[in-house]
């Protein structure tokens, strides 16, 4: 027979509402009580019916998170976090990868994957704005990202401009004056490659240094096209004496490549990243780059939305916050 709720309560000398309580986290036990009741459900093997649990209160204690491609480290990384920073307030996290397929990102706001969760991160790459003001419907949603930045929409981000133009203004404080970036074109303006073409831009003009297109590459950012886009600018005649990789798996197969073709690093190019994830320490030369505020970005949307879902948090406008960051300057560009 299965254990009930009752039995529960019996064991642990208290209330079925106090085992209620302890069961949906009320903040306001004695820590005494609780850890009877929680001793009486280990003891007992009490198992919880979830779904009449989510059916009476409306909620799941799950959050989804839609993001464009596991397999990006940085992706891999921050989920990881923000799954963590989530189980500590009792919340646990589904998944979506939506291969940066409109449909897919369309689709995770609406159904299944949205009813059973009580709300959700959303790192949109596709869609815009208005598609997803006409899909959202009322459970809260915080974007992560740069693609999107809405003032409907709460925003958590990192200060992608403010961080390249550090990272530049290391390279050009260590003598570099032809600083390839990969990663962006040379009008580009938003999202992460545009912001951080900016912030690049910035910095030369700060050191009165011309802009020069023919240092900006186009690439997707992945370690092939780093390589690949290393090898056309060497195959160009195009001189530089730094690689400012526009995320950290471009700068690492830019490195690969220099290094394969007899291009010493640091001595003749000077190689730097963006994104501080965890492959970036064990390079060999370590790498340099831009450390985002990974955790902080993990704790802070995990905050917001959960105060969403509270109601802690009313503003009937967007609440944007943008992570600190700092520079971790390694081998590859001291």
């Amino acid at each position: 027979m299965a254990v009930t709720m009752n039995d529960v309560a019996r064991a642990a000398g208290v209330s079925l509402k106090t085992v209620s309580n302890v069961l949906n986290d009320y903040e306001f036990i004695r820590p005494a009580t609780k850890q009877r009741v929680q001793d009486a459900i280990a003891e007992l093997g009490y198992e919880a019916n979830l779904t009449a649990r989510s059916l009476r209160s409306g909620k799941t204690s799950m959050l989804g998170l839609v993001l464009s491609d596991l397999s990006a480290p940085y992706y891999a990384e921050l989920a990881s976090r923000l799954m963590k920073a989530a189980s500590r307030r009792g919340y646990r996290v589904l998944v979506e990868q939506s291969d940066a397929e409109a449909a897919a990102e369309l689709g995770a706001l609406q159904g299944t994957f949205r009813q059973l969760t009580d709300g959700l991160l959303f790192t949109p790459l596709m869609v815009d704005a208005e598609a997803i003001a006409a899909r959202a419907g009322s459970k809260p949603l915080v974007m992560l990202g740069e693609h999107i930045m809405d003032p409907r929409f709460d925003l958590v981000t990192m200060k992608n401009g403010e961080a390249a133009a550090a990272l530049t203004a290391h390279l050009l404080a260590g003598g570099r004056r032809r600083i390839a970036v990969i990663g962006a074109k040379a009008g580009e303006t938003s999202g992460s490659g545009g912001l951080r073409l900016n912030g690049y831009r910035k910095a030369l003009e700060a050191a009165g240094i011309a802009f020069d297109p023919a240092l900006v590459v186009p690439a997707e950012w992945r370690r092939d096209t780093g390589a690949a886009a290393v090898a056309g600018l060497l195959a160009s005649g195009v001189e530089f004496d730094a690689v400012f990789g526009l995320n950290d798996v471009l700068a690492l197969g830019a490195l690969h490549e220099l290094l394969i073709r007899g291009v010493k690093v640091p001595q003749d190019v000077a190689v730097a990243g963006f994104d501080d994830i965890d492959e970036a320490r064990f390079a060999s030369p370590s790498l340099t780059t831009v450390s985002p505020g990974m955790d902080e970005i993990a704790e802070r949307s995990i905050g917001l939305l959960l105060d969403r879902i509270a109601g802690r948090e009313t503003s009937g406008a967007g609440v944007h916050v943008e992570a600190g960051f700092e520079l971790k300057i390694r081998e590859s560009a001291p």
